[in-house]
């Protein structure tokens, strides 16, 4: 039953932006722009280490959140939260299914994001490095989708929920951040070895662990406020 409603939840939601198209482009058009702006405001023509890191690190930040802001505006305006309440099934499945929706919504961002990255900053050997930030991605991913889902689900029932998503979610979401910046930069470093640094995997997956956990604890009772 858990994993069918989950299931049910995310391939409504995943349908959903099929049909309406409302977050994910707005998310990757928000990525481009911000690399043209950082592209032209720091007038470089090649970014690399650190600085590479950083831009692409705060532009995947930025257009997560636009998700983040978005990820429960459905239920909360067309009874869906009600409804979910009230029907005999685990409440916890909302919060995989959730989690589930901003993780592709990420994945499917970063297809576009990444190679875009690449043509307006040129990092070098980009491509040398690529398993390894495929996987620093995917755990900071992981990271945006709990952490966002936990908060998206309390900023929803107030009414400056555009800014309370942001005022919670980014103190979350700095350790996940730093560990994200550090270990990219190494990958993004002229001479890169192609494997990201052991340190900030680590950091990044216990992060992860214990976000999700404590989401999983919570989550119950968010839903009751």
């Amino acid at each position: 039953m858990h994993d069918s409603t989950t299931l049910a939840i995310l391939r409504k939601d995943l349908l959903l932006e099929l049909r309406t198209l409302e977050t994910v482009p707005s998310m990757a058009l928000l990525s481009i722009i911000t690399f043209v702006i950082f592209h032209f405001g720091l007038n470089r023509d090649v970014l690399s280490g650190q600085l590479a890191a950083g831009v692409l690190t705060v532009t995947l930040l930025f257009a997560a959140m636009l998700a983040i802001n978005r990820l429960f505006v459905a239920e909360r305006e067309q009874g869906g939260f009600d409804a979910f309440l009230l029907a005999p099934v685990d409440r916890t499945a909302m919060l995989f299914a959730k989690a589930g929706a901003l993780f592709v919504f990420m994945v499917v961002l970063e297809v576009v994001a990444v190679p875009a990255f690449a043509l307006f900053e040129t990092p070098p050997r980009m491509g040398h490095s690529l398993p390894g930030l495929i996987l620093i991605l995917v755990l900071a991913d992981i990271a945006f989708a709990v952490i966002g889902t936990f908060v998206s689900a309390l900023a929803v029932h107030t009414r400056a929920r555009d800014l309370i998503g942001p005022i919670i979610g980014l103190p979350l979401l700095l350790p996940a951040l730093i560990a994200t910046a550090r270990g990219i930069g190494p990958l993004l470093s002229h001479g890169a070895s192609g494997s990201p640094p052991l340190k900030w995997v680590a950091v990044l997956a216990l992060y992860d662990l214990f976000n999700a956990l404590l989401a999983y604890g919570l989550f119950d009772f968010l839903l009751e406020d």
